[in-house]
């Protein structure tokens, strides 16, 4: 978690303990750009790895609602929202999805972005 602030998000409250307990958050906090990282691992290995994964044209609606600490458990889903063909290249699939992250009930991450995947028969 560190590392990666050091190399992308070298904010005192992603890097310093000391520092960061005079932030907002109190304590030492990941990047939400950490938290995203780990939610999209995850989303490779589980789904994308076996799939026809053809990109992304991106996304919307990114929120990070809850600040991540040093030895949170998080959960990952992804939930579906819409699919169809493409209008203008009717080979590929767009599919919606909502993206989440969770630690226990507490919602600390979402986003909704498109894939894009190469359409069955």
């Amino acid at each position: 978690m560190v590392d990666f602030a050091k190399k992308f998000d070298p904010q005192p409250f992603h890097l310093d303990e000391e520092a960061a307990k005079s932030s907002i958050f109190g304590g030492l906090s990941a990047s939400g750009w950490y938290t995203a990282s780990l939610w999209m691992r995850r989303w490779v290995d589980e789904v994308l790895s076996d799939s026809t994964s053809q990109g992304s044209p991106g996304g919307r609606e990114l929120s990070w609602l809850a600040p991540v600490y040093p030895g949170d458990t998080l959960t990952f889903a992804a939930e579906v929202l819409s699919a169809r063909l493409s209008k203008s290249r009717p080979t590929l699939g767009l599919v919606e999805f909502e993206g989440t992250a969770r630690r226990g009930d507490e919602l600390v991450y979402r986003f909704i972005a498109t894939g894009m995947f190469t359409a069955r028969g």
